[in-house]
């Protein structure tokens, strides 16, 4: 009875024997009544009332455009903050940022996707996966000392947190803030409504801050160049629409060519290893030079595993960062008993 709901709502008919007017102009889409007996159209007019009523489906948006023009998503970082592919990607951000900060002009930092900011660790979302358990939490309680890329990254996730307890997570706008300077100037950029309220409220004070609503990937390439001449961009897209591993590469291209001095750190997911091969490929054929790959994998690759590890691609790393990671990876790997690729290199030489 109520899959015969769904399917006569989505094909736009009235409980009106074969009146669709009641519909028109409500955004249903409709299906051609010569195919409305078949089976294969019959699922299609089930997935398109999915869509259209906002339910979440697997590889799909969770709802049309919004007023953006973008593809709302279904994707929320609470539910994985402070993960292991977060401490591999945030160890390395707050390396790059301390480094570029040394020198007294004004930085810009800009963050694609940002989320929410700040992430509680006992949030319903948090406590469903449980991923900082086996990420953040594991690295921060290792004995002895810390490797140079991983100490300041802990430090700062420590100073956020009350003595002796991991009760929230900082996020990458949050360690940005920290370590910027009154000179330096941040934009947030998040597309998701409930992160980006989160974020707007929790910088809503914050000086030569901004937090935008928006496609992340066509902001980067309208901001480029920034006035400061001297940027830090992090790109972390969550790769829910398969397309992003493509858009992702033609917009650093894009951006690339307007501001070429700029650092570029582009987070990537391992899922399959075709897609991040595919992603790689592309990122080499942009012609631009000095890109450094790290990436590391909890487990070997194997398809239907979901994401078995991670990666980043610095573009015009500051000269420390290799050896740097270079020393610190074989650690973290250990610390977080990780039996996957690990890696890092020149993906492109400078």
């Amino acid at each position: 009875m109520i899959l015969s709901i769904i399917l006569r709502t989505a094909e736009g008919l009235s409980d009106r024997e074969g009146d669709p007017s009641a519909f028109r102009g409500c955004g249903v889409p409709r299906l051609p009544r010569r195919c409305r007996s078949e089976p294969r159209c019959r699922l299609m007019a089930l997935l398109r009332w999915q869509r259209f009523a906002g339910v979440p489906h697997r590889g799909m948006m969770a709802a049309p455009p919004d007023q953006h023009g973008s593809a709302m998503l279904s994707y929320r970082h609470a539910f994985h903050a402070g993960n292991f592919a977060d401490v591999l990607k945030h160890a390395v951000y707050v390396t790059v940022l301390r480094y570029v900060t040394i020198k007294a002009k004004p930085l810009y930092v800009l963050d694609t996707h940002a989320g929410a900011g700040v992430y509680d660790l006992g949030s319903p979302e948090a406590a469903k996966t449980r991923e900082h358990r086996a990420g953040i939490e594991r690295v921060l309680a290792a004995p002895g000392s810390w490797p140079d890329l991983l100490a300041p990254y802990l430090e700062l996730v420590r100073a956020f947190n009350p003595p002796g307890r991991l009760a929230v997570y900082p996020g990458s706008p949050a360690l940005a803030r920290a370590i910027l300077r009154p000179q330096d100037r941040l934009e947030l950029v998040e597309l998701h409504p409930t992160d980006h309220a989160a974020l707007a409220a929790r910088f809503a004070r914050a000086e030569r801050a901004r937090v935008v609503r928006a496609d992340g990937l066509a902001h980067l390439v309208a901001r480029m160049p920034p006035p400061e001449r001297r940027g830090v961009v992090l790109l972390d897209p969550s790769y829910e629409i398969k397309t992003d591993y493509e858009a992702v590469a033609r917009a650093i291209a894009k951006a690339h060519r307007r501001f070429a001095t700029g650092t570029y750190l582009l987070w990537y997911p391992v899922i399959e290893r075709t897609r991040v091969e595919a992603l790689l490929a592309a990122l080499r054929a942009t012609g631009i030079r000095a890109q450094y790959r790290i990436e590391l994998c909890l487990l070997p690759d194997s398809p239907g595993r979901g994401m078995t590890g991670s990666g980043l691609v610095a573009i015009n790393p500051p000269w420390m960062l290799p050896a740097m990671v270079e020393a610190g990876l074989p650690w973290l790997k250990q610390r977080l008993s990780a039996e996957g690729p690990c890696e890092a290199g020149w993906l492109v030489p400078e």
